[in-house]
């Protein structure tokens, strides 16, 4: 990640330089000719961010005992090049475009929206444009860029001139458990940021403008939250005493009951629960502790919690979530036969509200070996784990 690293993640500023340019372009000094009320428009330059961000400044959650949340002591998965290139990066990574959609709404702020300004594309983190004196509201989001150029994210402009919505569309994977809803699962959304500034007041007396000596120019600047409204979970299934009868995974697996869309301008994401797709690998004879372990592990993007904005909130009292969220996979044992396992990972969803480690710890001298070829041979519903996973009767 480049540029200067933020001392708080959560609070990252958006830079607004307004450079006051009259006509031919040329910059207007401090004692413009004519003056700058004169002028019906002036041309705006907008800094956008260096984002760097990570897992250990955002996942900032304190824990029962006063200390920060040290996700990597609970992370024995690990991660290599075989998970990136399945997976990608597995922390947030730094935008290098994105979008800018501005409303204007005259002399009246927080106005209703008439309609927007075409939307900017902004390649790297500087701006342009030409603004009238005036009330604007501006929502920047960013471009989504894949390796493979396939994009699952949906961002909808069009219902009302108020709010764009980004959401997913369902997979070709059946939801297994807890979706009566919805037959097939949803893609998992790819990451996304977002931040929305109302009633920026540009004057032509210039309130609110200071002297930039360096640049010879008035600058205006203007502090935006650009914020994650997406969630990364690293989910693990950790399979003691193995021993040989768990020997793959069918490489889907699926959560329950997560939102389907965000709400762009406010971060709060959609009401609408569905189960989320998204693929898993198992790792042999990793060390955890003072034992040899089998491990299933993946990275999955979510909305997070339906009618929350994740990023926003500061503690687990904030968490009104009313949904049950279940994880199911599909394992593969030593006779040729498959059988789907769920989890209730319920508290540990809630409790990471905006992303984090959920461990299943199952201990396989519990779980008979299934006999009936040709997949499902058991479904299992496992309790939601502290320490120990404890199977229920199956």
């Amino acid at each position: 990640m480049g540029g200067q690293a933020m001392s708080m993640l959560k609070r990252i500023r958006l830079m607004a330089v307004m450079a006051l340019v009259g006509p031919l372009g040329l910059v207007v000094s401090c004692k413009p000719e004519p003056p700058l009320y004169l002028y019906e428009e002036v041309e705006v330059g907008m800094e956008l961010p260096i984002i760097d961000l990570n897992l250990e400044l955002f996942w900032d959650y304190m824990t029962d005992y006063g200390a920060r949340y040290d996700w990597r002591a609970e992370w024995y998965y690990g991660w290599d090049d075989e998970d990136r290139r399945v997976f990608g990066e597995l922390g947030y990574q730094e935008p290098t475009a994105f979008f800018l959609r501005r409303y204007f709404t005259g002399s009246m702020p927080l106005a209703p929206h008439n309609a927007p300004t075409p939307p900017y594309r902004v390649e790297g983190n500087t701006y342009r444009g030409t603004y009238k004196w005036g009330y604007w509201d501006i929502l920047v989001w960013n471009d989504v860029q894949t390796i493979d150029g396939v994009q699952s994210l949906v961002i909808d402009e069009e219902p009302s001139y108020e709010r764009v919505e980004a959401y997913t569309n369902e997979s070709m994977v059946a939801s297994r458990y807890q979706a009566p809803r919805y037959t097939r699962a949803f893609y998992a959304p790819e990451p996304l940021f977002a931040a929305y500034e109302q009633a920026i007041e540009l004057n032509p007396d210039l309130r609110g403008f200071v002297y930039n000596k360096d640049l010879k120019v008035y600058v205006r600047r203007l502090s935006m939250q650009l914020l994650p409204v997406t969630y990364i979970y690293l989910v693990q299934v950790i399979l003691h005493n193995n021993r040989g009868r768990v020997t793959g995974v069918e490489g889907s697996a699926n959560l329950s009951a997560m939102a389907r869309s965000v709400l762009l301008n406010t971060g709060v994401a959609g009401e609408d629960a569905v189960t989320v797709n998204y693929s898993m690998l198992m790792k042999k004879d990793c060390k955890m502790k003072d034992e040899t372990v089998d491990i299933i592990g993946g990275r999955l993007m979510t909305f997070g919690l339906c009618n929350h904005n994740g990023s926003a909130m500061r503690s687990e009292a904030e968490v009104h979530d009313k949904n049950q969220h279940y994880i199911d996979v599909t394992m593969q044992f030593y006779n040729a036969t498959d059988s789907t396992l769920v989890f209730n990972v319920t508290d540990q969803v809630r409790k990471r509200y905006k992303g984090g480690v959920i461990t299943i710890e199952l201990d396989m001298d519990t779980v008979p070996i299934p006999t009936r070829k040709g997949g499902s041979g058991f479904n299992a519903v496992v309790l939601d784990p502290e320490e120990v996973t404890h199977v229920i009767e199956m």
